[in-house]
């Protein structure tokens, strides 16, 4: 570890302050990535503005056919509410698959998906529900908000409030997971809100994406047959130790074909 600023924020005005006087500062949430990235000197802030005081940014709560989730949610939070359990049960699994118990209990929705870890649980979620990411300056829709590995739309200064979660007709959600770190070889989120379906990947590649291919077919037909033949290009996944780029891609289509069976079920 190295000599940092540790600012713990009383107010939404007070972390984004203390932001905007040091360009080199940067907010923590849960830290379950940051922490551990300050330990390797992947990342060196100046300062970091702790964000686990502020109560604005918790919070579950269901208005109309939304679910409205803080960006400071703890995964366990999301995983045990009776009302993301009785509205979006597979945003509940999602939560619940992630990580350890330690992990779940101190990690955040907002801090997962600022982080854009490739292989992360909540991406998948985010874009395979069609969600809003709902900042201090704007609400991003999904589909604009991952941009990268380790990107996103965000700016510097700019704060993660919380998510909007629109309640799909039926979603399911399957992730393959590397049996040491538990992240995502594969995950995929399914989800038909009316006439239209999502699919959303995460792990496989270097960011998570939808296949318009598979939410073509099930648009037609909502079986998990009706994703047999098609296949996803491997040209551009990612490929290491645990998987080459073809075996991610065929495994997009196993989890894929997976979660449309627990989405029938549900």
């Amino acid at each position: 570890m190295y000599a940092f600023e540790f600012h713990r924020a009383h107010d939404i005005d007070d972390a984004l302050q203390r932001i905007a006087a040091d360009e080199e500062a940067l907010f923590l949430a849960g830290g379950q990535t940051l922490l551990q990235s300050l330990r390797q000197r992947l990342a060196m802030p100046s300062a970091l503005v702790d964000l686990g005081g502020l109560k604005a940014l918790t919070g579950i709560e269901r208005d109309g056919d939304e679910i409205d989730v803080g960006a400071m949610a703890r995964h366990a939070e999301v995983a045990a509410s009776a009302t993301v359990r009785d509205s979006i049960p597979a945003l509940a699994t999602l939560a619940g698959g992630i990580g350890d118990h330690q992990v779940r209990n101190m990690g955040t929705l907002g801090g997962s998906i600022a982080n854009n870890d490739p292989a992360a649980d909540y991406p998948a979620g985010v874009l395979g529900l069609g969600a809003t990411v709902v900042t201090t300056r704007r609400e991003i829709p999904a589909d604009d908000f991952f941009t990268g590995m380790f990107e996103t739309a965000l700016e510097g200064d700019e704060l993660i409030l919380g998510v909007r979660f629109p309640v799909p007709g039926r979603a399911g959600y399957v992730k393959f997971p590397q049996p040491a770190s538990r992240y995502a070889l594969v995950s995929v989120m399914v989800a038909q809100r009316g006439d239209e379906v999502r699919v959303a990947a995460a792990g496989a590649g270097p960011c998570v994406f939808r296949v318009p291919e598979m939410e073509q077919a099930l648009a037609a037909d909502f079986r998990p047959e009706a994703l047999d033949g098609i296949a996803v290009d491997p040209a551009g996944l990612n490929e290491d130790l645990h998987g080459t780029a073809e075996y991610r891609a065929h495994l997009v289509g196993v989890i894929a074909k997976r979660a449309v069976a627990e989405a029938v079920s549900s």
